[in-house]
Order: C-alpha cells, then sequence, then structure tokens
C-alpha cells in the first residue's frame, strides 16, 4: 500500500484506493461494479487510509483485496471472518472489512460466518452473491436456486438454496442489508449505511457472473420488470411497489398480503411501515421471496432489512479484562492456561 502521507485539507478520491494491480475479472462481471462504488464510498467516510483493512477468502470475489490500496489480507477458503475478528481484537481502531463469496462464505465458511454475525464485532462484511462457484468453473453454490443444471448437478439441485439475508437474521446479526451491482447508486447508499452502523454489518450484494450463471438478478434492474420483481425499503416508509405504486404490502397478524392501492381503500398510511429495529417483521421481509403467504409470490426486498445496534465483542471483551485485572491484578499467561484446578503427583 502506498502510504504516503496526506495532508489534512487535501481529500482522498476514489482513485487514492486503487492500487497498481491489473484488475482481472471476466469482462461483464459484476465484482468491478461492486469495487467502483466502494472506492467511491470511500473518500466520503472520512478516514485514513491506513486505517482500513481488507480481509478475503478465495473466490472471484476475493480477489478484491488485491485491488484496494489498502492493508489486506488474502486468506485462506472459508476462513475470511476468523481472521477479521482476530485482527478487529487485536486492534479495534482498524477498519476491518471481509469480502466473500457465496460459496466461500456460506459452504466452507458457513460455520465462521454464523459465529461472525453472532458475535458482533464491528466490521463490514459484504458477500457476492452470483448463485454460482465462478472461480472452480461453474458448480452449482449454496445458495443456487432448486433445479439448477450445473456441471456437479447435471439433472438440478435437489437442495433447498440458503437465502442469506434469512441466515444472518438466525444467526443474530445486528444489521442485514441486500443491494446489488446493476444499482450503483443504491450500493453506494447500503455501504455508507453499513459503515456507519456499530456492530457487524451483513450486507448481500447481487453480482452477475456472466460465464456461469448470466442474468440471474436480471429480473431485479431491467426497468420493464424491476418495478414489480423487487422493492426498496427506507425506514419509515410503507411497503410500496409496482409499474406506477400501485401495490403495497399490508400485514394482517403475521401474515403479509399483497393489494392493489388502485381498486380498494386501503391509504397508504395503513401500508406495512418498515422499521429496521422490529426484527420479526425483518424475519418477514427476508422471506419474501422464496416463501408464498397465501399463494401470493411476493418482491424481492433491497435495502436495510435490519439494523438494531448492541454490545460490540471487543468492547466486552476489553471490560472484561480490566474488570478482572482489577480484582486479581496482573495475572500470568501461565496462570491463565493451568487455570485454577490444579494438582500435583
Amino acid at each position: 500500500m502506498d502510504t504516503t502521507t496526506i495532508e489534512p485539507n487535501n481529500k482522498l478520491v476514489a482513485k487514492d484506493f486503487a492500487s497498481n494491480q491489473e484488475v482481472k475479472w471476466c469482462p461483464g462481471c459484476g465484482d468491478y461494479s461492486i469495487l467502483k462504488q466502494v472506492q467511491t464510498v470511500f473518500p466520503d467516510l472520512g478516514i485514513p487510509k491506513e486505517k482500513f483493512v481488507f480481509i478475503s477468502g478465495i473466490g472471484c470475489s476475493s480477489r478484491f483485496t488485491y485491488y484496494m490500496d489498502t492493508y489486506g489480507i488474502h486468506s485462506i477458503h472459508g476462513r475470511a471472518a476468523a481472521i477479521a475478528s482476530g485482527v478487529k481484537l487485536a486492534n479495534p481502531d482498524l477498519d476491518v472489512w471481509v469480502i466473500s463469496g457465496d460459496g466461500d462464505a456460506l459452504s466452507i465458511g458457513g460455520n465462521h460466518f454464523i459465529h461472525a454475525m453472532r458475535k458482533n464485532f464491528n466490521l463490514n462484511y459484504l458477500v457476492f452473491n452470483n448463485q454460482i462457484y465462478g472461480l472452480t468453473k461453474g458448480q452449482y453454490s449454496p445458495t443456487s436456486e432448486k433445479g439448477k443444471i450445473t456441471k456437479t448437478t447435471p439433472f438440478g439441485s435437489i437442495e433447498e438454496p440458503f437465502n442469506p439475508t434469512e441466515l444472518a437474521l438466525g444467526a443474530k446479526a445486528s444489521f442485514v442489508a441486500r443491494s446489488m451491482d446493476r444499482d450503483p447508486k443504491h450500493l453506494q447508499a447500503v455501504l455508507k449505511r453499513a459503515h456507519a452502523f456499530k456492530g457487524t454489518s451483513f450486507v448481500e450484494v447481487y453480482t452477475n457472473c456472466t460465464v456461469f450463471n448470466d442474468e440471474a438478478f436480471f429480473a431485479y434492474s431491467d426497468k420493464e420488470t424491476k418495478k414489480d420483481s423487487a422493492i426498496f425499503l427506507e425506514h419509515g416508509k410503507p411497503l410500496i411497489f409496482g409499474h406506477n405504486d400501485e401495490k403495497g404490502i399490508v400485514l394482517e397478524g403475521h401474515i403479509p398480503r399483497i393489494v392493489n392501492l388502485k381498486e380498494t381503500t386501503i391509504s397508504p398510511d395503513s401500508l406495512w411501515i418498515h422499521d429496521e429495529k422490529d426484527k420479526t417483521k425483518a424475519n418477514l421481509i427476508s422471506r419474501f421471496f422464496d416463501t408464498e403467504f397465501n399463494g401470493e409470490h411476493f418482491p424481492r426486498p433491497f435495502g436495510v432489512i435490519y439494523a438494531d445496534e448492541r454490545p460490540l465483542y471487543e468492547e466486552q471483551v476489553t471490560e472484561s479484562i480490566k474488570q478482572v485485572a482489577a480484582k486479581k491484578g496482573k495475572v500470568s499467561l501461565n496462570d491463565i492456561l493451568s487455570g485454577d484446578k490444579t494438582w500435583t503427583i
């Protein structure tokens, strides 16, 4: 990383975060857009770039670390979250970002993923989801849809795919959001929200794999289908979608229902109002696209699904050490390792 000192009044720009490495993804890969949005957002965060650390695993997404002119570790398959946790615990002042893919994070790294969500370090966890293994040439992944034909599922996948946002919520994530490579402004806004949040910020980013899973998310970015297929969440705003914002979602008990605002007396004020801190509703929203409620097919949610700050792991560790030191004084490593239950033979 170039550690040249930047004068305080000489604001960083996007190119200051671009490394001298040639970016090597397939032409048209959605990862290019994600890289661009991250580099665009970072100067606005007002943080010296020597404070940033990127930790990635293995996969197409994990080349990201090389392309950012910051500190970083290109780690091992599925272990990015574990390494990032150690980095953050060792130096809480660092601004840590985890970059992973749907295979790296949710297959071999699944155990580390759920515990990263549960522990709640103050870091940002981006999962580039293209619903396929791209680097290893097109095998199905934990997020591939049921029936997906690939080299490893020639007769179609028989497995139920993970819904990453639902999985994160189930693992007690404190911030859960979704965006996509083909909506730069939305992705930038979500990245800023994630960074401002104190806790583990999980962001699932839909990214297009032009070679092995092209246009898997086309319905959510194409202007002809986007407004019917996607719903963009805003805190405190009603859940409305459709070509002319003619559709709304109401909650009857714990069952959501789609209503046509042109054909009903229901006013927008009576619709489901998005509350980022309501985890019960967040769980329902996360399941919109893969669960039918009363036979209705719901749009896929984008934006911040859930955000509710709670104590940080690294702060609690530091505080517990202080409390022990106050009671017992300085404790040696040998005493810690041997514990209280010892005996002599």
